[in-house]
């Protein structure tokens, strides 16, 4: 039953493992896509460039809470970082605008808030206050 047990228990570290290299693997392709650097979602992220370049490599375990933020900044699902395909996704290309929307959220929090204020003063403007 020891021995079981110790399959096991390799077994599961040999599927996580597995899991955490695609993930990473996935995490390196669509930041590449986006044309960021490990430095620049490191800072989108919270995180060090040595903790996205560990994600990457499969080295370190993308936490659960993180997955938010990581696919915000990857402007995809979770699903998609997840290697989930959605049902039923739409074809074509992005809407102007959800690109422009992708775009600024990773600039620099700094410059996310500067856009977000201009697009508050247009828009009260436009809607008469």
């Amino acid at each position: 039953m020891h021995a079981l047990g110790v399959d096991w228990i390799g077994m599961i570290a040999r599927e996580d493992r597995r899991f955490f290299i695609e993930l990473g693997e996935r995490i390196a392709q669509l930041r590449k896509e986006h044309g960021l650097t490990q430095a620049q979602l490191a800072e989108l992220l919270g995180v060090s460039q040595q903790q996205v370049a560990s994600f990457e490599a499969g080295r370190r375990r993308v936490t659960v809470s993180m997955l938010p933020a990581l696919a915000r900044a990857l402007a995809v699902p979770i699903e998609a970082l997840l290697g989930h395909k959605p049902e039923g996704a739409k074809r074509g290309p992005t809407p102007k605008l959800q690109q422009q929307l992708e775009r600024i959220s990773r600039l620099p929090r700094a410059r996310q808030r500067f856009v977000m204020e201009m697009l508050d003063a247009a828009l009260s403007q436009t809607s008469g206050g």
